[in-house]
């Protein structure tokens, strides 16, 4: 497929796609008149590029792990790839996640509460 039927399919502006191709993110071919032409895994490489961006990871933590992501629910990294490098930043960057996490969770319970206390408060308010 072509880039603008890739990014019709992903939602991901053409200019994002080449920047991905320019990071060494995607790998189109180039047919004879030197269009990109992408394979259908391209689709789930590059919803599997948007998750890990949107979870805070860098292109260059992206690159180096991409190649042995198949899918979001199956890892394939062989122990003898991951540099101790990657591994630290990896551990980095789930704990900064896990903190969002809880950071989110406790406003979550502190604006649930408050709903829970003036809605009760509304109700007794009430003839």
């Amino acid at each position: 497929m072509r880039i603008g039927e890739l990014s019709r399919r992903t939602g991901v502006p053409t200019r994002l796609l080449r920047y991905y191709e320019e990071q060494d993110l995607l790998h189109p071919e180039r047919t004879e008149n030197g269009y990109r032409d992408y394979g259908e895994p391209a689709v789930q490489d590059v919803q599997q590029i948007r998750g890990l961006l949107d979870s805070g990871l860098t292109t260059e933590m992206i690159r180096a792990i991409l190649p042995y992501l198949s899918g979001p629910d199956e890892i394939l990294l062989p122990s003898a790839c991951l540099t101790a490098e990657t591994a630290a930043l990896l551990r980095g960057h789930i704990d900064r996640i896990q903190a969002r996490i809880d950071c989110l969770a406790r406003n979550r319970d502190r604006l649930s509460a408050y709903l829970d206390a003036v809605s009760g408060m509304s109700a007794v308010s009430e003839p």
